[in-house]
């Protein structure tokens, strides 16, 4: 199909705009995508080679008005990396504070865009287990289906290939940001939701049968969503943050959610160590509907990447009874579960295709990832070896992507390094082989897979005896440090030296896209390093 030319339309009528729609290669949830992979397939920049040569740098800091919440502090961006609206071309990352404000950043021009104070900001000191205030990343609309591998010989998404348009697709139409929006109604239980957006001459009106998913309101590339400190979820503006809609009640104020994610009618969350009196699980908000609905764990769920997603809309959790679970995306009913024997699964999951099959992975205890086949979860497909002498670290999440000859590989953070297995086929079953294990490391963070780079983060946090308080923790952890590394070899390409002066807490990390890394450290820095681009 061809693509709209969103020059010549902003030519044509004084405030319309244009925005990529589809499969892009934005970070737009926890993980980049629904699959919680950490993978940005392809960059127009960022490659082995080019990370080998002078170039990648630190390009800029915002430091962001915030009050952390015990270790909480600036959330991982999520990212539009290309939109022409009102102001004119944007690169824009969205990030969320414990102090329950939404931050938004130029990242081209290093300035900020916009910001906005949600209301219902937590109360009280917090704990470490429960901390209050914001606790998961924003979300933008995130598709289930897995993008597929590069091809071989580069290829690449976002501003490395043409502009994509939505004319014509099923219950979308022309992809519109709107200067002002309206406030229209709330999407009407069972119907047609309004379309959002609009231009010079109004919005446009609602395609047949147009649900959460489609353009503008809740789900369209014109929100950005954020799930505040009183269990709301606000749905803002990317060109100015205002509201689409009114909030809409999700949690319970004071839970401590984590993998906040929006997906065609639905968003969905975890929730962990029963704060603010929420059960331990997952939670599913239908905007149809306007049902709230959840799936109860018995033991307290695993890592902090949220639930993982299979292109059938199959929901996967794991918990610390050593349980991954499989749940029915409409219902949250249980579908299947696997158990890993009583090992405690120490990470939320990881979904991915191998041969034709769609595979989960998670890590437990000692760091051995079981990888089970979605279509039969009675038993594991493979178990790693041990890669942790210290079974009480909490990785969080793994990371998983495939290279250009075909090979899977999946990484997990341990307490001291980064370990790189090789997924194998043989004798007709999985193996898993050393790849290779990173540099000593500080608590290292999942690391976030750019076009066979593997950036590592260092974190910093301190995590060994005698610190049992916040206060204790931050006075003793150290400056963080990000690694580029080689996918294959782990052969180091590049660090960034002591240009990060604070560590980054667990609920922190990695997003890429753009040709670029953002990295959010405990004293409301928003670190973006990458190769400088011409004005």
């Amino acid at each position: 199909m061809k693509a709209i030319n969103c020059f010549a339309l902003t030519a044509a009528v004084s405030l319309p705009v244009c925005a990529q729609f589809g499969r892009s290669n934005d970070w737009t949830t926890t993980g980049f995508d629904a699959q919680r992979s950490f993978w940005v397939r392809t960059d127009a920049k960022i490659s082995p080679a080019s990370l080998a040569k002078p170039g990648f740098q630190l390009l800029g800091k915002q430091k962001v008005e915030h009050a952390p919440r015990q270790l909480n502090s600036v959330t991982a961006p999520v990212l539009l990396d290309f939109m022409i609206g009102y102001k004119g071309f944007r690169s824009l990352a969205f990030a969320g504070t414990a102090s329950n404000k939404v931050v938004v950043f130029d990242t081209d021009l290093n300035r900020l865009e916009w910001q906005v104070s949600l209301p219902g900001a937590a109360t009280g000191a917090g704990t470490l287990e429960c901390p209050g205030g914001m606790t998961s990343a924003l979300t933008r609309a995130t598709p289930l289906s897995i993008a597929p591998p590069p091809a071989a010989g580069g290829g690449g998404f976002g501003r490395s290939t043409p502009a994509q348009s939505a004319v014509g697709e099923p219950e979308q139409g022309a992809v519109t940001l709107a200067r002002v929006n309206p406030a229209p109604a709330g999407p009407k239980p069972g119907g047609a939701k309004p379309a959002g957006g609009g231009g010079a001459f109004g919005p446009p009106p609602a395609p047949p049968q147009a649900r959460p998913g489609g353009p503008g309101g809740f789900g369209g590339p014109s929100s950005v969503l954020a799930l505040a400190a009183d269990g709301t979820i606000h749905a803002l503006n990317v060109q100015n943050g205002k509201e689409f809609y009114p909030p809409q009640k999700f949690l319970a104020a004071g839970a401590n959610a984590s993998g906040f994610i929006l997906s065609d009618a639905f968003a969905y969350a975890a929730t962990s160590n029963r704060c603010g009196g929420v059960a331990d699980g997952v939670w599913a908000y239908n905007f149809e509907s306007k049902q709230v609905l959840n799936w109860t764990s018995k033991t307290p769920l695993a890592g902090n990447g949220g639930p993982a997603f299979a292109p059938n809309g199959t929901v996967f959790a794991a918990n610390q009874g050593g349980e991954m679970v499989a749940l029915d995306s409409a219902t949250l009913a249980e579908r299947g579960k696997y158990s890993s024997g009583g090992a405690a699964f120490t990470t939320s999951p990881v979904v991915f295709e191998h041969k034709g099959k769609v595979m989960v992975a998670a890590a437990a205890k000692g760091g051995r990832v079981h990888v089970v086949d979605s279509g039969s979860l009675s038993t594991a497909a493979a178990v790693s070896p041990a890669s942790s002498p210290d079974e009480t670290y909490q990785a969080g999440a793994l990371a998983t992507w495939q290279d250009s000859t075909g090979t899977r590989w999946i990484l997990a953070p341990t307490a001291t390094s980064v370990v790189a297995w090789k997924l194998s086929d043989r004798g007709g079953s999985l193996t898993f082989e050393t790849g290779w294990t990173s540099r000593a490391l500080v608590s290292p963070l999942t690391p976030a897979i750019v076009n066979g780079v593997v950036f590592v983060v260092s974190s910093g946090q301190y995590r060994g005896a005698g610190a049992k308080t916040a206060e204790q923790i931050v006075k003793r952890s150290t400056a963080a440090v990000l690694y580029a590394l080689d996918g294959t070899s782990g052969k180091e390409l590049w660090n960034s030296g002591k240009s990060i002066t604070s560590f980054v807490p667990a609920s922190g990390g990695l997003s890429a896209g753009g040709f670029k890394l953002y990295l959010g450290t405990y004293d409301g820095t928003l670190y973006t390093f990458g190769f400088p681009i011409e004005h």
